[in-house]
């Protein structure tokens, strides 16, 4: 697992490259490892190569792996989309849930958040190409859930969460990205209750670099740090 520890330095010395021409400090940076389909000693690697936290795609890999305790030392996220029967098994689970991309689930996380007597820290996960295959918050309805986070006191609005169109060629998002910044300014200035926003999550292994150029808080990297996923 040694060379999850080097790609690890690699991609941080590439945020920083990043951040440094942007005018921006690489220490505003975060980096959550995108874990899905990885086992737990991979998973432990990875912490112990210094990611910032995880990420988990799927609710039974989520808990499989925490009975395994291979998020211990970092936080844990929730960054796949989250069924609503589902959403049991992580509200309380996870540090963030990232993936919050309906009204609807907004208001089951705050329940269930409320019969827990926690408060879940969550991201609103926006559509932000308008893509059909996608789910997501529109600009339009983002703010819309926005404005009604003081009836939503089981929950804190941490942020924004995007996954842009699969580009071609590097810069193809960019424009997705600045205006993923934009809304995530504009909604840190309105200052709602039951926020606290510091978050905007936004570049992965083929765009990352991208994305810091462009105000992101958090990129979510998996590819390059593990190499390539086995789907058989």
């Amino acid at each position: 697992m040694d060379y999850i520890a080097e790609n690890i330095r690699q991609i941080r010395a590439q945020m920083e490259e990043a951040a440094l021409r942007a005018g921006r400090d690489p220490k505003e940076i975060l980096l959550c490892a995108a874990t899905k389909m990885n086992p737990a000693e991979a998973v432990r690697a990875a912490i112990a190569g210094g990611v910032d936290c995880c990420g988990e795609n799927r609710v039974q890999e989520l808990t499989e792996k925490a009975a395994q305790d291979a998020y211990h030392g970092a936080p844990v996220h929730f960054i796949g989309h989250l069924q609503k029967n589902k959403a049991k098994l992580v509200v309380g689970a996870v540090d963030l849930i990232q993936s919050v991309d309906s009204l609807e689930l907004l208001k089951l996380i705050n329940r269930l958040a409320s019969e827990r007597g926690i408060r879940q820290d969550i991201l609103l996960e926006v559509n932000i190409g308008a893509e059909a295959s996608k789910s997501g918050f529109s600009v339009d309805s983002a703010w819309e859930a926005a404005a009604q986070m003081e009836a939503f006191s089981s929950v804190c609005l941490r942020g924004l969460m995007a996954i842009p169109p699969v580009s071609e060629k590097s810069g193809d998002n960019l424009r997705y990205f600045a205006k993923m910044y934009e809304l995530y300014v504009d909604m840190r200035g309105k200052k709602y209750d039951n926020t606290s926003i510091d978050c905007l999550s936004m570049g992965m292994s083929g765009d990352f670099a991208d994305a810091i150029s462009q105000g992101s808080t958090m990129v979510r990297v998996g590819t390059a740090i593990f190499g390539p996923r086995n789907y058989g």
